[in-house]
């Protein structure tokens, strides 16, 4: 899954893609370099960032959505309101990456439903501008793995087919360095509850921080690649079903590895 932020401030490449001609090129870059499917988004969900109104996230994303799915791209619609998600099912796209899990608007799972696309289930616990204080679990894993769990009743309760359903742990979502590691370790627990499991580490501020200098500066955002392709093939490796990246290029080849490997055994 190729990341396309139409935003001015995703804590990566907010205000890169905000022109539809550069935002197009750019979903077209990457399925050519290997994307299944292309994410569109346009309101960031980066630690403290401020929401917009539905309007204006309608506004930078139908277009998009709309000029990939022309091209025979596979599009997801990266989301968390219901009329956004609609907007952009009947522009194109085939997926609703919602990072809240169905939580943050309860008509988003009768527009799943009556779509019929795919849903993915991201673990949340609240908006971008105070999720950090929600950062506390008795069994991170445990605990995670329930409220996925519970967030798949509701949707099947709300008659969404379990076949379109996907599951993400929602790292940096609500969790501290600490909380990704160990969800990373036991991302095969996600797997085994029988759901196609999405991983999203690219560049986030956990990997930074591993890699930054004596005295605490981490690691700037744009040289996280080694690193993000590192936590990706760990992620094929545990079963996961995709991985949401930056860097499509290199995660093609790295997953080519990864697979050339996997055939020799």
């Amino acid at each position: 899954m190729g990341i396309l932020n139409v935003t001015p401030d995703s804590f990566s490449d907010g205000g890169r893609y905000l022109d539809f001609g550069d935002a197009v090129g750019h979903g077209e870059q990457m399925a050519a370099e290997g994307a299944d499917l292309i994410d569109v988004g346009g309101e960031s969900t980066r630690p403290g960032a401020e929401r917009v109104d539905a309007a204006t996230e309608i506004a930078r994303v139908v277009d998009v959505v709309a000029a990939l799915a022309e091209r025979g791209l596979a599009v997801s619609i990266d989301t968390t309101r219901a009329a956004v998600a609609a907007a952009a099912i009947e522009a194109g796209a085939s997926v609703v990456n919602d990072v809240s899990g169905g939580l943050a608007d309860p008509d988003m799972a009768g527009v799943v439903a009556d779509s019929g696309v795919r849903w993915v289930l991201m673990h949340w616990r609240g908006h971008s501008s105070d999720m950090q204080r929600l950062a506390h679990y008795d069994n991170v894993v445990a605990d995670v793995k329930a409220e996925l769990e519970d967030r798949v009743e509701a949707a099947l309760e709300s008659g969404v087919d379990a076949g379109r359903l996907v599951l993400d742990p929602g790292l940096g979502f609500a969790k501290t360095a600490e909380h990704n590691w160990r969800l990373s370790a036991h991302l095969h627990e996600f797997v085994a509850l029988g759901y196609p499991v999405l991983f999203a580490s690219s560049r986030k501020s956990y990997l930074g921080s591993l890699l930054g200098e004596e005295g605490g500066k981490p690691r700037p955002v744009g040289q996280r690649e080694a690193a993000t392709l590192a936590t990706s093939v760990l992620a094929f490796e545990a079963g996961a079903w995709g991985v949401r990246v930056h860097d499509v290029a290199g995660t093609a080849d790295a997953r080519a590895v990864w697979l050339a490997t996997k055939r020799a055994a």
